[in-house]
């Protein structure tokens, strides 16, 4: 087990402040015995009927022109108009008004008055989720009441219902929903608590989150899985500090964070530069839980290690992995391959590529980039033709980092026009049709006292990747070959045979 004073002797934890919290008061009406279960999501045993898209677009625009009309003269042109009313066609009404509460509510208000349709959970959340997206908080709070009446509330709604408070700061209101849930006969749970928390860890609102789970935490108690997720969400947004403090505190409350949380934990504090700290859970893992140890935490520290430019260490850290049995795969290999290459060790970095079985994309991307970073394009090129030899197909990145190599972040080293991509990349533009895009750039190209952005290799490659890019590409190699920029030349007709068209990068993949 992570001992909590392993962890808490972190440079940035020795500060004596907690997490506190007034714990709220319990109101006194308590859970039901028998709380009601969720809605299940209804299916028709039909197959879901096509909807008519003449009567679809007729609907959505009466909506759009008459939805500030009244009520009576909306429903009336509603009435006159021809359409089968089904579940399908009311959650395409609202994908056609995805960020427009006011139609759409008009319309459910109509359909409350036709007796052979009955919302179900699904409508009721679509619903819900587009009132929300509107940020009509008001009106989303009564459509929340009105299906916790209809006893249609599934954990879909607490985490609509949260998840859009959430972003509207309406923090109160985000504890309200389990309360509100509760007086409607829907207990606390847990399982929904962490649903919820999930969700909102995921959307980057982890101190809503975590907020939600503190007024919550006398009626509904945290688990692991809670504990789990904010930890997550505090990473994700980089914030250690606070993500400590949530795995002090699981600590506390007697749970143990498993390996996931702890590589999480890990790669947010390389991340954030304070490797001496990631360093120190590492340590603390291998004292307490080495036979938790596995080749993906070992990965991890390997990478970062290595993209630190602690070579030394990184070895120490792939002896112990291999002294224990566990077969490092090609990621870490890759890893080791560029820390050898970066710090100048090119024949050590090559033996261990001759030692690998079956190197796939992640090993020779290592070499590629290590290479590349000694200033070697010609050798990282030679690489290239390699691993095309070997059956290991390249992907964008890999041209991208070649096309740097050679060119420079900027696509203008070098005085040869045929190697400067200004005037290439500029017809691209007007090829694909970005005009706008093009005058942009060309105007920087012309007043050079504006600093020229970096030439963006990804777009350059996008916007000629269709049949006249093949052409592009294979008089370009053509011409590259006749000054003798080889290396280049093949690269690029490389591209043009294999990745310029969606039908050939599909053979690609098919031959693969």
């Amino acid at each position: 087990m992570l001992k909590p004073t392993t962890f808490k002797s972190l440079t940035f934890l020795q500060s004596p402040h907690r997490l506190l919290h007034t714990p709220p008061t319990p109101s006194a009406a308590s859970p039901p015995p028998n709380p009601i279960q969720f809605a299940p999501q209804l299916h028709s045993p039909n197959p879901i009927k096509p909807v008519n898209e003449s009567h679809l677009l007729r609907v959505s625009t009466i909506l759009y022109q008459q939805q500030y009309s009244s009520d009576q003269k909306l429903h009336n042109n509603l009435c006159k108009t021809p359409f089968d009313l089904t579940h399908e066609f009311f959650l395409q009404i609202c994908n056609k008004f995805q960020y427009s509460w006011r139609p759409i509510y008009k319309f459910y208000q109509f359909t409350k008055t036709q007796p052979h349709f009955n919302h179900t959970p699904v409508t009721f959340n679509k619903m819900l989720d587009v009132i929300g997206k509107s940020r009509n908080i008001d009106l989303f709070w009564e459509v929340l009441q009105e299906i916790g009446r209809c006893q249609l509330v599934t954990p879909k709604t607490y985490v609509v219902g949260v998840k859009t408070l959430a972003s509207a700061r309406e923090l109160k209101k985000c504890v309200g929903v389990f309360h509100l849930m509760n007086e409607y006969g829907y207990g606390y749970s847990v399982d929904v608590l962490n649903k919820v928390v999930e969700a909102l860890c995921r959307s980057k609102l982890v101190e809503e989150a975590e907020h939600v789970v503190l007024k919550l935490k006398d009626w509904v108690k945290p688990d692991e899985v809670t504990y789990r997720w904010l930890i997550y969400g505090f990473c994700d947004v980089g914030d250690v500090i606070e993500a400590s403090k949530i795995w002090n505190l699981m600590v506390d409350e007697g749970f143990e964070p498993n390996i996931a949380s702890i590589e999480t934990m890990i790669e947010t504090l390389f991340k954030n530069n304070q490797h001496v700290e990631a360093l120190k859970v590492f340590q603390s893992v291998r004292v307490n839980r080495m036979s938790e140890l596995g080749v993906s935490t070992y990965r991890l520290v390997i990478n970062w290690l290595c993209k630190k430019g602690k070579l030394g260490e990184s070895y120490l850290v792939f002896e112990e992995m291999e002294k224990r049995g566990i077969k490092a795969d090609n990621l870490t290999l890759g890893s080791i391959t560029y820390g050898l290459m970066s710090r100048g060790r090119v024949m050590e970095a090559y033996r261990v590529v001759e030692g690998v079985e079956n190197p796939d994309i992640s090993v020779y991307h290592g070499m590629i980039k290590g290479l590349l970073k000694l200033k070697r394009a010609s050798e990282a090129t030679e690489v290239f033709r390699e691993m095309i030899k070997r059956g290991c197909e390249p992907i964008m990145h890999t041209y991208v980092m070649l096309l740097q190599g050679h060119l420079g972040r900027r696509g203008r080293k070098g005085s040869d026009p045929l190697v400067n991509f200004d005037t290439i990349f500029v017809g691209g533009l007007v090829k694909a049709g970005k005009t706008l895009e093009a005058n942009k750039y060309a105007e920087r190209l012309l007043y050079r006292k504006v600093e020229v952005p970096r030439f963006d290799y990804n777009k350059f490659l996008h916007y000629y990747s269709n049949e006249e890019g093949v052409v592009m590409f294979e008089v370009m190699s053509n011409k590259l070959g006749e000054v003798g920029q080889f290396d280049l030349a093949d690269i690029f007709a490389r591209y043009g045979e294999r990745m310029a068209t969606r039908d050939r990068r599909r053979i690609r993949t098919t031959e693969s």
